[in-house]
């Protein structure tokens, strides 16, 4: 049975506490990096893998137990593409079942769940941006996995935020396409980059400050909403607007391949409408 879920918090001008997961990711990164200080509205409390697993349900529920959050957001994901086509369990462990877990502790302990998705959770073969009313049906595991995810939290709770975003990447955390390609064309390395597949590339600090605001709002938009970098490009064009960005373009080989393969099948065209 589903509790009554109270939103005292809503209200921008009062104080929210915040529990972000997958905190050492560079999505959960990006946001301590822009909120955690000098915000006197927000009490925010960053857990990595090692501090809370969501995929340890006694742990999860007894953590939630002892801590009172308003919001939690769900960093925390297995984004290996490839590799969760080759070991699906993996993806399903982290971005299905984990995400369930932490749906079942979020309504227990009347915390909003804020949840990121992805642009994998459609075939990509429509001409059209994706709006929240398409259908999913992914094509890889990985979709699959965070489609079930979504799925999860529907079933659980009443009052949630799905947020779907498309290639995100961040310019100083993590590993990405961003800065693989600065790294290789610093070296020389030539680039051999896809324009088969088109998306909107999606900085984490412009989906940082969404999330933040969509949580803040004083009349929460509740549902699934889609976010991503306004500019849709190939793989390619992403490339070639980094290396231009940082004066590379000139001196760097960079090729356009149409025969990339990659072990997993990928959304085609996969940009995302971003009104509800």
């Amino acid at each position: 049975m589903k509790k009554e879920i109270r939103h005292t918090r809503a209200n921008p001008f009062k104080e929210a506490s915040i529990l972000v997961t997958g905190a050492n990711g560079q999505l959960g990164l990006t946001i301590k990096e822009l909120f955690e200080v000098n915000n006197d509205n927000i009490d925010f409390t960053f857990v990595t893998k090692s501090e809370l697993d969501i995929t340890d349900e006694e742990r999860l529920k007894q953590y939630f137990n002892l801590n009172h959050f308003d919001y939690c957001i769900n960093c925390a994901a297995y984004t290996n593409v490839e590799q969760a086509e080759k070991n699906p369990e993996i993806a399903y462990r982290v971005n299905a079942e984990g995400v369930k877990y932490l749906a079942e502790a979020c309504n227990e302990n009347n915390v909003v769940l804020i949840h990121i998705s992805t642009d994998y959770v459609f075939d990509g073969e429509k001409t059209e941006p994706y709006t929240t009313e398409d259908k999913p049906n992914p094509i890889n595991e990985y979709g699959k996995s965070k489609l079930l995810g979504e799925q999860y939290i529907q079933a659980i709770l009443d009052e949630y935020f799905i947020i779907r975003t498309s290639w995100l990447y961040s310019k100083k955390y993590g590993n990405n396409f961003y800065k693989t390609i600065l790294k290789k064309a610093k070296t020389g390395e030539a680039l051999f980059v896809t324009d088969e597949q088109i998306g909107c590339p999606t900085d984490t600090v412009s989906l940082s400050h969404y999330i933040i605001k969509l949580a803040l709002e004083s009349r929460p938009d509740f549902g699934i909403h889609h976010f991503c970098d306004s500019e849709e490009m190939s793989w390619y064009g992403f490339a070639k607007q980094i290396l231009k960005g940082h004066d590379l373009f000139d001196q760097t080989v960079l090729v356009r391949t149409e025969n990339y393969r990659t072990f997993a099948a990928r959304p085609k065209r996969s940009v995302l409408k971003i009104f509800k």
